[in-house]
């Protein structure tokens, strides 16, 4: 994301726009959300400028695993609708090798039985394991096959295919929306945690989660064991390495790798896939999930204007991206009126 001037010495964000042009939206947030708000906005006509404090590849998102998975999040009925719609633009990104999005089969593990994922209700098909699947001692399992997105490519990816619709950034830290874009037609609020301050949300709150990054000694297939009696443990292959997780610890604003949980995930992963053993530590990170107790897509009247919030997905913000992108579109045409030149029924990928 390129620079800009700062806003102490450049003032409040602004645009030159023609008598004749559509409306404009201000999006606050660089990560996967605000990124794909903005495409899909622009994508629908509008003009689009994009505010954030950090580069993408140092948001959140950058952590993300990132397996279709909405994980994390509420409430069920509305997360299952994003992301449902969500799976229909992945498995369509698949196609583009470019956009590092492909289809994995793996298996949830689960140690007591019957079970039933509620994040099943969103895929189109999924079996039982069959008892030679089952690892460490689960009881049960179910095998399907879902989007698996790898950050270090659909990141690049998707800030090209901003770019590529003439969306503008700017790097500044937003503290108010006070004054902030006057000229705007339309502000979105995506900005994960740092939305709690600019909307004076006491609702929001960091759910820390670490990971770490092996060698990939040649797996496939993701895997997720949540009941886990040592504690919760994902392994997803990304092709050359594997990421291995995590925690979920609510409140807490760590961004630091702690050596001991680090090891405590390597033992979980080794003991549950020993061809892990050998693999060689490359990393360990650490991502805050923006956590509400339901994901805020609505308009909302802040700063004495209304804006357009999207945030508190939790750990499933890249599963409910496209989705909840959709739904933002729908708002800003509420809030501020069709974009020139029309606006289609609903914005469609096609690679």
């Amino acid at each position: 994301m390129p620079d800009s001037k700062s806003a102490s010495s450049r003032g409040p964000v602004d645009f030159e726009r023609a008598d004749d042009a559509g409306p404009t939206v201000t999006v606050i947030g660089g990560g996967v959300i605000g990124l794909t708000c903005a495409l899909q906005l622009a994508r629908s006509g509008y003009a689009v400028t994009v505010v954030a404090a950090e580069a993408s590849e140092d948001t959140c998102s950058a952590v993300s695993a990132a397996l279709w998975l909405p994980f994390e999040a509420a409430p069920k009925a509305a997360v299952i609708g994003w992301s449902r719609e969500s799976f229909g633009y992945f498995a369509a990104l698949s196609l583009d090798s470019d956009s590092g999005v492909t289809m994995n089969e793996g298996i949830a593990l689960y140690r007591s039985e019957p079970h039933q994922d509620w994040w099943t209700a969103a895929l189109e098909d999924s079996r039982d394991a069959r008892p030679d699947e089952l690892l460490g001692g689960a009881a049960a399992g179910t095998v399907c096959t879902m989007p698996f997105v790898k950050m270090p490519l659909y990141l690049p990816w998707l800030q090209e295919q901003c770019r590529a619709a003439g969306i503008r950034f700017v790097r500044e830290r937003v503290q108010t929306l006070h004054g902030f874009a006057p000229d705007s037609d339309c502000i979105v609020v995506a900005a994960g945690l740092g939305s709690a301050e600019l909307m004076a949300d006491e609702e929001m709150t960091p759910i820390r989660g670490q990971v770490v990054r092996l060698s990939n000694p040649g797996l496939t297939d993701w895997i997720l064991d949540d009941e886990n009696p040592h504690g919760m443990l994902y392994i997803f292959p990304r092709g050359e390495d594997v990421i291995c997780g995590g925690t979920t610890e609510s409140g807490s604003w760590n961004t630091e790798e702690d050596p001991a949980t680090t090891e405590a995930i390597l033992r979980r992963a080794r003991a549950l896939v020993p061809a892990l053993e050998d693999a060689e530590v490359l990393n360990a990170k650490v991502g805050l999930r923006p956590f509400r107790s339901a994901t805020r897509v609505e308009t909302a009247q802040q700063a004495g204007r209304t804006v357009v919030t999207c945030y508190g997905h939790g750990g499933a913000g890249v599963t409910m991206s496209w989705g909840c992108a959709d739904e933002v579109v729908r708002l800003v045409r509420a809030e501020a009126g069709p974009p020139a030149g029309g606006y289609p029924a609903k914005p469609i990928y096609t690679p």
